[in-house]
């Protein structure tokens, strides 16, 4: 019997089938998904040492650069020496981020732990100074400050009912701090093992990306294989330049903003200078998100220091945004303000601070591919590229014509 499979119902019972071979997936992706995602977590927990070396070569890869072109002028004047270069480079990277570690964790680290023992031994006066700061303050307005002494009373009382019901729990906190150790121990191993991969990965990197090539090149056709290594090197661009530029600005700016606590003689200069500069890495919000909990840790400590902060910060971020940001980084995203907000939302709902990080030089690449494929396809049409072409037409202008008066007949 032969069989006509262009008939109408081979065509409908080939989609029946699909489309049942799809559903059932839907439902086993759906029954099966704690198993999936706990197969996916192992393997990210496996592979995470790779992950840790893969970023600290990337960030370590711009001072092995310029670590290697200084060895080329000084070791390469009468014959090359690309390995010894190469090695000397790598060293010298590795040890410059062990050092920058070290240090961050040996000036920083026991500075912000003894502001924040300060924090907690202080908490009673912080809390009497607040008291004091309204009354004198608002001294002409009896009404205000007892309605804001009535819920300080009732916050204080919440923060002490909280504390004596937490004290019961030390027992659980110890077993938890004893896990949290092993986590932390094996997050260390990790580390330190990341710090392996990178000097593997810097010797011989233009060998990976040689590998890399060679199997895109075999996999998919010339075309696709060009524009995936176009796209490569777009987002390596981007990434580079921002994370590395971003990361130089927000020290500097933490370094300026500690100098200037010091010399105006706020609290916590260390903690708070390390909050803003961490947080400036953040695009677009980090400032904001930086200020807001040192300017209320300054209001609680020490409420006349609170303003002139506020000020200062928003100096010093002008600074940032109007001259040292454009000089290091310059026009690296390419992004509107909108995009920018957009990017900072969506990858920190996703992937939270590294999101928010990440988000903003990524979206600029995907944003950059998105308008090189309009402005592809409104050429092949032949019609214009640019933006303002396609804004809405201004409304004629209405001549406003005089009635004319009638001749006389003579």
């Amino acid at each position: 019997m032969k069989i006509d499979w262009n008939s109408k119902y081979t065509t409908i019972s080939a989609y029946t089938v699909i489309t049942f071979a799809i559903c059932l997936a839907m439902v086993l992706f759906v029954v099966c998904f704690s198993s999936i995602t706990g197969a996916l977590g192992a393997a990210v927990n496996t592979l995470s040492s790779f992950v840790w070396g893969f970023v600290i070569a990337f960030l370590l890869n711009p001072v092995m650069l310029i670590t290697e072109k200084l060895m080329k002028k000084l070791l390469e004047k009468k014959k090359p020496h690309p390995k010894l270069c190469r090695f000397i480079s790598t060293f010298v990277a590795i040890i410059f981020g062990i050092a920058v570690i070290s240090a961050l964790i040996a000036i920083i680290v026991p500075q912000v732990l003894e502001s924040i023992m300060t924090i907690f031994s202080n908490a009673q006066n912080y809390i009497n100074n607040i008291y004091s700061w309204i009354n004198t303050t608002l001294a002409e307005y009896p009404d205000v400050a007892n309605y804001l002494n009535d819920q300080l009373d009732s916050i204080e009382n919440t923060i002490l009912t909280a504390v004596n019901s937490l004290i019961p729990k030390v027992g659980d906190w110890a077993v938890k701090l004893k896990d949290g150790a092993v986590g932390f121990a094996v997050g260390l191993k990790d580390f330190v093992i990341g710090f392996i991969v990178a000097v593997y990965l810097l010797l011989d990197k233009e060998k990976f990306i040689a590998q890399a090539k060679k199997l895109v090149t075999a996999i998919f056709p010339d075309r696709v294989a060009y524009e995936i290594k176009r796209i490569s090197v777009k987002i390596n661009d981007s990434l580079n330049g921002f994370i590395t530029g971003k990361i130089l600005d927000s020290f500097i700016i933490g370094v300026i903003c500690f100098i200037l606590m010091t010399i105006f003689k706020m609290e916590f200069p260390v903690l708070i200078s390390t909050i803003i500069g961490v947080t400036n890495i953040i695009p677009f919000f980090g400032p904001f998100i930086g200020a807001i909990p040192s300017a209320l840790l300054l209001l609680i400590s020490e409420p006349t220091q609170t303003l002139p902060f506020i000020v200062m910060i928003f100096a010093l971020q002008q600074f940032d945004g109007n001259i040292l940001g454009p000089h290091i980084l310059g026009d690296s995203t390419g992004l509107p303000a909108f995009w920018v907000m957009f990017a900072i939302f969506l990858g920190g709902g996703l992937f939270g601070f590294a999101g928010m990080i990440l988000g903003v030089p990524i979206f600029a690449v995907i944003f950059a591919l998105i308008q090189e494929i309009i402005e592809s396809l409104l050429t092949k049409k032949g019609l214009p590229t640019d933006t303002d072409a396609y804004l809405p037409e201004p409304p004629p202008q209405k001549r406003s014509i005089k009635p004319q008066k009638n001749k006389k007949s003579t």
